[in-house]
């Protein structure tokens, strides 16, 4: 019932997107004062107050004249005519209704909230002011012209009629415009905190986009670092190594020092250019995992064998101690990258004679694979962005140079392999990484 109340009445004022607030307040207001006003036009009538009567008729036609052209013709409805019809008619009414004594006055105040309601904020002064004068002037001119004034109730019983009767007129019209005021500033309110969160939700996707925006910039001033000097310069090497061996007759150890030497140059050109190409490729197509249950001594041999040739052409041994039932749930792929490259570092950063250990240990329902070295370590103001691009690269212990690129490799694809990855490192002694993945079942 009440929806139903609620639907008729939305229709008789219009919605929001058809009228402005002003609008739909006048067409609430005058649909009451109409209603109103076929009550009392002919209980007044049969309660012998004829001007009464005749004035509710009057401002009922009138209200239903400015309603339909504002609500149907969707014409501005006016002010001025809204507060100088009720100037007149109350008025007259004012005389012909006991005056002081009857119930106009009650009614007034009412009729001026309706003004100021419907009316432009510049005109509500002027308003008052009009009201507050004539006000005053109907009331000095009954007082000094008392027989201008009609009684029409006896009093007593026929007064109390009167003040009964007539307020519901005042607290109706206020009850509408308090209630349709409160209700469309509630509206309003909550649209604006409505506003408010999405306008603060689009300033934090900003801000996310800023700083995504910066990290590429900085991934890119990173790309180019990296081609235009971390990559050129092994190549120059290599290539003087090449014209010195062309244009020269060495002797046997010579040419067996300088082929070492490039033969270190190109180790790490191509380490570089593979970390290179995985962390292009990486960023250019996102997060393609194949994660599989893998036995993972079989998934390493290949890697674990590489690693112990790198290792032994700087006179470095490698340790191998994983057991062969160990299985792990991971990408095969990704996981040779990861330890590649830490038994890389490794490699670059421990001095001849020292020694890399490579451990794997069930840790609950995780396999904790250990990189472990007795090499330089990593210095302390440096370990706090060993995992990040704008890292800097250091010098391996036979001056060996990368591109700051294989932790922060390591790190993602460890990540997207539902894993993770940490270290220790005491400087001058040696550095431990922890690669944490999942265990798995054959």
């Amino acid at each position: 019932m009440v929806k139903k109340m609620n639907a008729v009445w939305l229709r008789l004022i219009g919605g929001r997107s058809d009228f402005a607030l002003e609008s739909r307040i006048f067409h609430s207001i005058t649909a009451g004062l109409i209603i109103l006003a076929a009550f009392y036009a002919p209980y007044n009538f049969f309660s012998g107050l004829y001007v009464g009567s005749l004035s509710a008729l009057l401002l009922g036609l009138f209200f239903g004249y400015q309603y339909y052209n504002s609500r149907f013709n969707n014409k501005q409805h006016s002010s001025f005519l809204f507060g100088i019809t009720g100037i007149v008619v109350f008025s007259v009414n004012y005389f012909a209704n006991s005056g002081i004594n009857g119930s106009t006055d009650i009614i007034w105040p009412a009729y001026l909230l309706l003004i100021f309601a419907i009316s432009p904020y510049r005109q509500h002064l002027y308003w008052l002011i009009a009201y507050i004068i004539l006000f005053l002037i109907l009331h000095l001119v009954a007082y000094y012209n008392p027989g201008l004034v009609k009684h029409p109730f006896a009093a007593g019983k026929g007064e109390l009629i009167d003040r009964v009767t007539a307020f519901p007129l005042p607290v109706v019209t206020i009850y509408i415009v308090i209630k349709y005021l409160r209700k469309n500033y509630d509206k309003e309110r909550v649209t604006a905190e409505e506003k408010a969160v999405a306008i603060e939700a689009k300033n934090q996707q900003i801000l996310q986009q800023k700083e995504q925006l910066e990290i590429s910039d900085a991934e890119k001033n990173k790309l180019m670092s990296i081609i235009s000097h971390d990559m050129r310069t092994p190549l120059l090497n290599i290539q003087s190594y090449l014209q010195l061996l062309n244009g020269n007759d060495l002797e046997q150890a010579q040419r067996t020092v300088i082929e070492h030497e490039l033969l270190t140059a190109t180790d790490g050109a191509m380490d570089m250019l593979t970390n290179l190409l995985l962390w292009s490729k990486s960023q250019m197509e996102g997060p393609t995992v194949d994660l599989l249950p893998i036995n993972l001594l079989a998934a390493l041999k290949s890697t674990l064998d590489m690693g112990a040739m790198q290792a032994e052409r700087k006179g470095i041994s490698l340790i191998c101690n994983i057991a062969e039932g160990v299985v792990v749930t991971a990408d095969t792929n990704m996981l040779q990258i990861v330890v590649r490259n830490l038994i890389s570092n490794a490699v670059k950063f421990t001095p001849t004679g020292g020694a890399i250990k490579v451990n794997a240990q069930p840790v609950g329902n995780e396999c904790k694979i250990t990189i472990s070295d007795n090499g330089k370590g990593i210095a302390n103001d440096k370990q706090q962005s060993v995992f990040s691009i704008n890292a800097i690269p250091d010098f391996g212990t036979n001056n060996e140079k990368g591109v700051g690129l294989g932790l922060t490799l390591c790190k993602e694809f460890i990540e997207r392999q539902n894993g993770r990855i940490s270290f220790e490192s005491i400087p001058g002694q040696g550095t431990s990484f922890f690669v944490f993945v999942p265990m798995g079942k054959l």
